[in-house]
């Protein structure tokens, strides 16, 4: 695959794991650890965004982009 086309799907996934799951997670029920469903559906990626990006960057230096 592209390493191009693989860091712009890389790129998508926070994108869309925040906006466009919201309707479909925006509930209180079920609360897992004591936060209701949407808290922790959004306390969830600002854990994953930064690993998301870390890949993004690991990615772009074997490319060679990044110095």
């Amino acid at each position: 695959m592209n390493k191009k086309f693989t860091i712009f799907l890389l790129s998508l996934i926070p994108f869309v794991g925040q906006f466009a799951f919201l309707p479909l997670v925006n509930r209180i029920h079920p609360i897992i650890l004591g936060l209701p469903l949407l808290h922790f559906w959004l306390f969830l990626w600002i854990i994953l965004t930064p690993i998301i990006s870390f890949i993004i960057y690991r990615v772009q230096k074997t490319k060679g982009d990044v110095e």
